[in-house]
């Protein structure tokens, strides 16, 4: 079964001892939120030259996730909890290796398209004051996944998370996000990324300067 454990959402408000701006920390909502092209009504992000637009409209992240980063960080344990990453949907029944770049997802009403990994920033060491999370995230590949809204609608807690289409069959989101992070892809692997119409634009255009220099 795959369903929705939560949603959350946040405003861009102070981070860390430095202050940075961030919509990093998020609040659990209840009952039914809409969902538009660029994300959950009442989500912000603080740095859009890095943060949000249409392909990374919302975050996903695998609930099961959690209680492997509480047993590796034990003192942050009560902040690893769902929403703990600043992700939009914690979703039962999903992770990185159940997922293919691509797929197509219904819930309730909105539809939305897996099309990038997260890549961890500083931010992520603010949120916790520790410098070993990013790192991990890169070395677990426990990274969650980027969506794209497809069709416009609303969600909320305890919705099925559904399985519309599939297209790239053969290429787990677990191995993009090795890929993204470790730069390990064969020269089969670019050139499939480099047509990619499912995958982000900005990951289809690195892959397609790659895969030139190696044609």
């Amino acid at each position: 079964m795959m369903n929705l454990h939560s949603v959350q959402v946040g405003r861009a408000a102070p981070l860390g001892p430095e202050n940075v701006p961030s919509g990093f920390v998020k609040r659990a909502v209840s009952g039914r939120i809409p969902v538009a092209a660029l994300g959950l009504t009442g989500d912000e992000q603080a740095d859009l030259t890095v943060h949000g637009g249409p392909e990374k409209a919302v975050y996903g992240y695998a609930a099961r996730h959690y209680a492997s980063w509480q047993a590796e960080f034990p003192e942050h344990a009560a902040r690893l909890t769902p929403g703990g990453f600043g992700e939009n949907l914690t979703i039962e029944g999903l992770d990185e290796d159940a997922i293919c770049v691509g797929d197509i997802h219904r819930i309730g009403s909105a539809v939305l398209q897996v099309c990038q990994p997260r890549q961890p920033c500083f931010k992520l060491a603010l949120r916790f004051e520790d410098n070993r999370l990013p790192k991990a995230m890169v070395r677990t590949g426990r990274a969650g996944w980027y969506y794209r809204v497809l069709e416009e609608g609303e969600l909320g807690a305890g919705d099925a998370v559904t399985l519309v289409e599939r297209p790239q069959p053969a290429f787990r989101f677990s191995r993009l996000v090795t890929i993204v992070n470790h730069g390990a892809a064969t020269p089969a692997e670019m050139a499939a990324l480099a047509e990619m119409p499912e995958l982000a634009s900005s990951l289809r255009r690195r892959a397609q300067g790659r895969w030139k220099m190696i044609a």
